[in-house]
């Protein structure tokens, strides 16, 4: 099935984009014909609630719901708001997943489709941010991921992996700077990645998870 996607916008006020990209996935989600082999593929949940018909996904330790067919995504046990933003990455996972199993064999940013044409922008807004807030005290990269239900990995001075979805784990590795070198860092990903985001999305997914570790600091 052919996917009919708007690559996710970056910038501020972007909202009418987001809202076009949502609306997108949408009709996405509409298309499909199997939902519980799709729930299969993603690693979801199926359920019937209450004669709702629901999918019960995992997106950065925290549960959501997608009812349809109005199509209605909400965080489990909260009535905080779901941003746009949020939506659209939920619904491009579930509708994308191929349920290729995970190949435990990591590869870079730049080994991703295109991945050498947006590493620039990557880089720029996922692991730099990461670099100012824990380029000094990189330890405190683990408590953070924490939060956000990762666990610390050996990698570099400091490493975590968070499973951004049920399919998606994401590793952050970062090495301490000293008089000599500046701090580095890098992200990488299971080889299997592709198979359930797009490149743009998965740039929009590594801000979204900076941003959420640096917040975590304050």
């Amino acid at each position: 099935m052919q996917s009919k996607r708007l690559p996710l916008p970056e910038q501020k006020n972007y909202d009418r984009a987001y809202e076009l990209a949502y609306r997108l996935a949408v009709e996405q989600l509409a298309r499909i014909d199997d939902i519980e082999q799709q729930c299969r593929q993603s690693g979801s949940q199926y359920q019937v609630i209450d004669s709702q018909k629901t999918i019960l996904i995992q997106y950065l330790n925290q549960s959501y719901l997608i009812t349809f067919p109005d199509t209605e995504i909400s965080l489990v046990n909260s009535a905080e708001k779901v941003a746009t933003r949020d939506k659209v990455l939920i619904l491009h996972y579930f509708t994308s997943a191929k349920g290729t199993p995970i190949a435990n064999r990591l590869i870079t940013f730049r080994e991703l489709p295109e991945g050498s044409a947006y590493f620039p922008t990557f880089s720029k807004r996922t692991i730099q941010p990461l670099l100012e807030h824990f380029g000094k005290e990189p330890h405190r990269l683990i408590e953070a991921g924490g939060k956000l239900g990762g666990h610390k990995t050996d990698y570099g001075d400091a490493a975590v992996t968070i499973n951004a979805f049920s399919r998606v784990p994401i590793t952050i590795i970062l090495w301490r700077g000293d008089d000599e070198f500046v701090p580095q860092g890098n992200i990488v990903f299971d080889a299997t990645i592709s198979d359930y985001l797009p490149t743009e999305d998965i740039t929009v997914l590594c801000g979204t998870i900076a941003w959420r570790l640096i917040n975590y600091l304050r």
